[in-house]
């Protein structure tokens, strides 16, 4: 079996890093992800791996196939897969079958509500309804005009109320009588005010005074707000599912056939389309009956089929993380290749000629790297839109200059080496000096640093996608789900895994890179010796 030639330093830091247990299997996991993420046209699809129709075999995953070769409806479109799979030219009989991929979602297909899952219990609230009326108070401390005061007293007429002394229904106390006199006065704005009160009749109640404000005329008569105080108890809950109520309470079997029938019907609309509260009467006392059930919203929960949820244009998360893992690592080592080589060509260069050359090229450098890099990238995605293509390049024309400043200070360093000053004097020309003798010798810095810049450009295409300034919608983005999660508080699911998978790629990358820092870092194993 063939191996590469490694000189012995070579062998010697990388049997250091397989050493670092912790470093060695994150860089493994770290490769497992990533041919997970190349093959993800595999493993999540909404095409299926393998038709076979009318006797031929085709592959929708590798070739475009019109919709009239399934169909013979003369459309040359895309065809609907799914639909087509359902329908009666692939039945049992007819020999015709898909096979679809093992999570049959693709990263762009949305969803319809009808075939998501979603719980079908309808969740009743009952409630006691708080018992409400108002009274018009004179100067003279009589009624002179009530409304639902029969509410919270039995038997007794509107009409009979009216002049009557309030003291008939509850005593006001000096507090009361002091915020009307107020009140009836006009002469300054005034808060709220209410207090406890205990009617005639024993029951317990409040009474209030809405804010007031400076009139043109004294007003004829104050208004008070009576309100039962009702037992802050918690509502009664009942499950209803398929015609029943589910281990219902004392509370449901007490309740009369007619009320009974009246919420069972309301249950049974509510898993059609959305109903109004209920009210009904027990003894004397009105409740209040909410009516809730799960619709299907999107962004939607997990479910059994959609294990990490369903974002706002009802695409399935779990598919757009693992292809946003594939560009995210695609974008990230194609970004770091690119600025390595330029960063390696721009420092080799100053650094072996040094001089005036330097000079020039370490000013243009600071002028080139004080650019506001942000205003640029908008400002070139207004002209030429936003591209996989050209966020890699005008990312890379900025992040080429710190690893320059590396490859300048090791080429400044190895030039004057005697082994450099013997390649001179046997006529080698200036680029076989700089690319077989300088270059390898100082590529620990761009070795050390590969891992590190390639979790910045995670990083930084995930910040950018968030901030609407990365790759154009709809393409899968880990930074995009992000965004999506801060316009939809309650959908925790659209920051959790997406926050997750970032979380994980940055913490391998950067095991990955102390590793290959430790291994390559000659002074690990340097011993002092007197």
């Amino acid at each position: 079996m063939w191996k590469p030639k490694l000189n012995p330093i070579t062998r010697k830091r990388l049997h250091r890093f397989r050493s670092l247990k912790r470093a060695y299997r994150s860089f493994w996991i770290l490769v497992a992800l990533y041919v997970c993420s190349m093959l993800a046209d595999v493993l999540c699809n909404d095409r299926p791996l393998y038709v076979k129709f009318e006797g031929e075999s085709y592959f929708p995953i590798f070739a475009y196939y019109p919709d009239d070769l399934f169909t013979g409806s003369g459309l040359q479109t895309r065809p609907d897969y799914k639909r087509i799979s359902e329908s009666e030219a692939f039945a049992a009989e007819t020999g015709n079958y898909m096979v679809f991929p093992p999570v049959p979602y693709g990263p762009f297909e949305t969803l319809e509500a009808s075939s998501i899952e979603a719980d079908d219990t309808v969740w009743i609230e009952i409630r006691r309804d708080q018992r409400v009326a108002s009274v018009n108070i004179d100067s003279d401390w009589t009624v002179a005009r009530a409304q639902g005061l029969e509410v919270l007293f039995d038997g007794i007429d509107r009409r009979s109320v009216r002049s009557s002394p309030v003291d008939d229904y509850w005593k006001l106390s000096s507090g009361m009588k002091e915020a009307i006199l107020a009140r009836l006065a006009n002469d300054r704005d005034l808060d709220t005010y209410s207090e406890n009160v205990m009617l005639s009749n024993g029951m317990e109640a409040e009474a209030s005074l809405s804010p007031y404000s400076v009139r043109s005329r004294e007003p004829d008569s104050i208004r008070v707000t009576i309100r039962e105080s009702v037992k802050r108890s918690k509502p009664i809950r009942l499950a209803y599912l398929q015609g029943d109520v589910l281990q219902p309470p004392p509370f449901w079997t007490e309740l009369s056939s007619q009320v009974r029938e009246l919420i069972v019907d309301k249950a049974d609309e509510r898993m059609e389309r959305s109903v109004s509260e209920s009210s009904f009467e027990i003894d004397g006392l009105t409740y209040v009956a909410k009516f809730e059930k799960e619709d299907v919203h999107f962004p939607f929960r997990p479910t059994s089929n959609h294990w990490f949820g369903l974002d706002s244009s009802g695409r399935d998360v779990l598919v757009r993380i693992l292809y946003g893992l594939r560009i995210s690592l695609n974008f990230g080592i194609a970004l770091v290749i690119t600025t390595m080589v330029v960063g390696v060509l721009v420092g080799g260069l100053q650094g072996y000629y040094g001089g005036k050359f330097d000079l020039v090229g370490q000013r243009f450098i600071e002028i080139w790297e004080a650019l506001p890099f942000l205003y640029i990238m908008i400002f070139m995605g207004s002209i030429f839109g936003q591209s996989f293509l050209l966020l890699l390049v005008i990312y890379g024309v900025f992040n080429w200059i710190g690893i320059s400043y590396y490859m300048r200070g090791e080429f400044l360093k190895l030039r004057k080496q005697p082994f450099v000053e013997a390649a001179r004097c046997l006529g080698l020309p200036d680029g076989k000096i700089m690319l077989r003798h300088i270059l390898p010798n100082g590529l620990v810095p761009v070795i050390t640093f590969f891992p590190f810049s390639l979790v910045g450009a995670i990083f930084a295409l995930s910040a950018l996608d968030f901030l609407g300034f990365g790759m154009p919608p709809p393409t899968p983005s880990w930074g995009e789900m992000l965004s999506q999660a801060q316009e939809f508080k309650y959908a925790w699911w659209l920051v959790l895994y997406p926050s997750l998978a970032l979380f994980v790629v940055i913490l391998l990358g950067v095991f990955v890179g102390e590793g290959i820092r430790a291994a390559f870092d000659p002074r690990v194993n340097s011993r002092f010796e007197s």
